[in-house]
């Protein structure tokens, strides 16, 4: 037999290599008995001597960086390092520490660290900041609509009927600054309180071609110029409490501030003076609203809060709540309580140009008291692939003078709108439904026209539509009185938007509409709106022109528009639209002059700049 060096011996266990197969290959057999091994259930915690060496490669000598010493001028003092574990390092604050990876501060840049945007507290404070923002928008509106004009103010030796020319020409130019200080992060919670300021100054120049349009006095000319500085924001924020672990809160809210009663701004969405309980539950799933807002007087060509006059006796009371994933996940409903108090019976104001807004010279001229509660629900969201905005509105009250009878008479008023769409790709196709309720007798005790309190619909193209965008004067039935307000879809016959009362005796407001949103690049966004507009109902606008019949059909509103930002943000943003309104019998009727235009147009050119 061959004989085998020691270390040459090699073990074997039992299944590796018979005794015939070892000794055939001339290999010792070595045979180990089985020794049991522990299950995992009964193994014992490997133990380690902390005291045992720190075993290293022989011959190797580790080497070390050496320690790094930060320092970081203005920094908040780290805590000490007793204050933290062991295998913690103190760091210097959050917000300086983003310097060291290159992020430096730029005050003209809103997307860099920046102390004006509220990226790092104020000097000298840990938990306050300060947001400063500004917005140039530039407006341009080329636009024609039916000009009412008399024998004693017509410019045109051939315009002796109740219409003159149609073109007129907008120029505004709007600024608007805001500062907030803000205390409390925000990343994770609301702020623990916050004050804003926001005013807003605007400069308009408006030619039209016929007098008495622009002011009550014909002397005053074909132009005007105006400019007016408005407080459109001016309020506290206070931070109640948190009611969970995820900061569900509750928060008051006191003084001029913005506010929409639902999605689309159907029924009250402006800057008012109020206070306003708001917050949520379930990790979100709830808010609510609960409000009192006392109306501002408005700037009769801005728009803007005038709060050199006296506070309006109008006054809405808010009280909404709204359900994600209601009644189905993708959904939000909401359901809204509002009630509008109005008590200027003795009221008499007269707009800046010269022309009564209250009472409105319609029907008896009498001023007005009323009671309105808005019962509402409204959802916005998607139900598989349809998105889906609902409202519906009732308006029940008491108008205790009604401009037809000088009696009491109950409101009883009822509006729907729904714009479902779809989305494939880079495109939407959407569908807008509306109807308003008209009143059908206005000799009777009861005001069945739908009435918002201060509409500005997102809506069938909002105000690139030429109705929503435009207000048609209602000559012949009412002295300075329009059949729709500008920005507004509903046909209201009020004085104004901003300084006239909401008004129940009304023909209301019927629209069916096609539309589509092209996102043809990140930058740019092409739409298309056709809406097809009627009377609800006529009786009003028969009694008020004292005609037998009138159509219902208003026309159709064809319009197309661009939104162009260059820089993929809402920092930059450059719209155009045109729109045409080709009208149909009703409103042939109601505004046939000797010179009527075929058709009417509206174009917009807007430049809003956000820092």
């Amino acid at each position: 037999m061959m004989k085998v060096a020691w270390p040459a011996l090699i073990v074997v266990s039992l299944g590796c290599l018979s005794a015939s197969e070892a000794d055939a290959q001339g290999l010792p057999l070595v045979i180990q008995p089985a020794v049991p091994q522990p299950s995992r259930e009964s193994a014992p915690p490997q133990q380690v001597d902390p005291d045992a060496p720190i075993r290293r490669r022989p011959g190797r000598v580790e080497t070390f960086p050496d320690a790094v010493i930060q320092t970081n001028p203005g920094a908040v003092r780290a805590p000490p390092p007793e204050a933290f574990p062991t295998d913690h390092l103190p760091l210097p604050d959050r917000w300086r520490l983003i310097e060291a990876v290159g992020v430096n501060e730029r005050w003209f840049d809103p997307y860099n660290q920046n102390t004006l945007k509220g990226d790092r507290p104020l000097p000298g404070h840990e938990n306050l900041f300060v947001v400063v923002a500004g917005v140039s928008d530039t407006v341009i509106e080329p636009r024609s609509l039916p000009l009412p004009v008399g024998v004693q103010t017509t410019q045109d030796p051939n315009s002796l009927d109740v219409f003159g020319r149609s073109d007129s020409l907008i120029l505004s130019q709007t600024f608007v600054a805001s500062v907030s200080l803000i205390e409390g992060t925000t990343a994770f919670k609301p702020p623990d309180f916050e004050l804003r300021l926001t005013l807003a100054f605007n400069y308009s120049d408006v030619s039209v071609p016929e007098r008495r349009i622009l002011s009550v006095k014909p002397s005053r000319g074909l132009d005007r110029q105006d400019s007016f500085l408005g407080v459109q924001e001016a309020f506290i924020d206070y931070h109640l409490r948190n009611v969970s672990k995820r900061y569900d809160f509750d928060s008051i809210r006191v003084g001029i501030q913005p506010f929409t009663s639902d999605f689309r701004g159907f029924l009250f969405q402006d800057s008012q003076l109020g206070v306003r309980l708001f917050g949520n539950r379930d990790n979100n799933r709830y808010q609510y609203n609960l409000g009192l807002f006392l109306r501002l007087e408005k700037d009769t060509n801005s728009g803007l809060n005038d709060i050199t006059q006296s506070i309006r006796d109008d006054q809405i009371f808010v009280a909404n709540l709204y359900r994600q994933d209601l009644p189905v996940p993708g959904l939000t409903s909401q359901w809204t309580v509002i009630y509008n108090r109005n008590r200027e019976r003795d009221d008499i104001h007269i707009d800046d140009n010269g022309f009564p807004a209250r009472p409105a010279l319609l029907g008896d001229l009498r001023g007005r008291d009323y009671d309105v509660v808005y019962l509402g629900y409204n959802a916005d969201g998607r139900i598989g692939r349809i998105n889906l905005t609902a409202s519906a509105y009732a308006a029940l009250g008491e108008d205790r003078n009604s401009m037809f009878t000088g009696q009491p008479a109950d409101i009883r008023a009822w509006f729907l709108a729904v714009e479902p769409s779809i989305d494939f790709d880079w495109m939407r196709f959407r569908a807008s439904g509306l109807y308003a309720s008209g009143d059908t007798d206005p000799y009777d005790d009861v005001e069945e026209g739908f009435d918002a309190i201060f509409e500005n619909p997102q809506f069938a193209g909002a105000d690139t539509s030429y109705w929503i965008r435009q207000s048609i004067p209602f000559a012949g039935g009412g002295r300075a009185i329009g059949v729709n307000g500008r920005n507004g879809v509903l046909n209201s016959l009020r004085s104004s938007k901003e300084e006239g009362q909401s008004n129940f005796n009304n023909p209301g407001t019927m629209l069916l509409g096609f539309g589509t949103d092209l996102d043809l690049t990140p930058q740019l966004r092409v739409s298309a709106n056709v809406n097809h507009l009627w009377f609800a109902d006529t009786a009003v606008v028969q009694a008020l022109r004292q005609e037998g019949s009138i159509p219902k059909e208003l026309g159709l509103d064809v319009s197309v528009s661009a939104i162009w930002r260059p820089m993929m943000t809402q920092n930059v943003v450059l719209r155009a639209s045109a729109a045409v309104f080709e009208p149909g019998d009703g409103f042939g009727d109601l505004f046939q002059a000797t010179n009527r235009d075929d058709r009417f147009y509206s174009v917009l050119l807007n430049a809003v700049l956000t820092f």
